[in-house]
């Protein structure tokens, strides 16, 4: 992924909880599963929608840190893995309640103050290269 300091909702960018960074390694595989929380903007029918999951993928060794994972990270196609999505009126998402919440005190201010960085959020990362 590339940090950008520009946000451009086009090229798709994601805001990270670079404390998030976890990696579970699996015994037999020798890889684990790298992840890491992320929120971002999208636009669904013309309007703008904040949501909310997480970025991850394969790794064979651990990274060094979250930026050394993030900027190891090339393969985009799949983007963001959504959990939860607020459009100023509707949540979607398949959640418990108390989760929906927590997202909610995410996603509502998120919206409002499109397109700045959350608070506790590093961005913009993409995956897309410079123009």
């Amino acid at each position: 992924m590339i940090r950008e300091t520009k946000f451009l909702i086009s090229r798709k960018p994601f805001a990270v909880d670079l404390d998030s960074f976890r990696i579970k390694f699996y015994e037999a595989g020798k890889s684990g599963l790298a992840s890491v929380d992320a929120v971002w903007f999208r636009r669904r029918r013309g309007v703008t929608v904040a949501c909310i999951g997480s970025l991850h993928t394969w790794e064979r060794e651990e990274p060094a840190s979250a930026t050394a994972f993030l900027e190891a990270y090339t393969d985009g196609r799949y983007g963001g893995d959504c959990v939860g999505r607020w459009d100023g009126s509707s949540y979607w998402g398949n959640v418990p309640l108390a989760v929906q919440e927590q997202h909610l005190a995410v996603l509502r201010p998120m919206l409002a103050n499109f397109p700045a960085v959350p608070a506790g959020y590093d961005g913009w990362w993409t995956f897309q290269p410079a123009p």
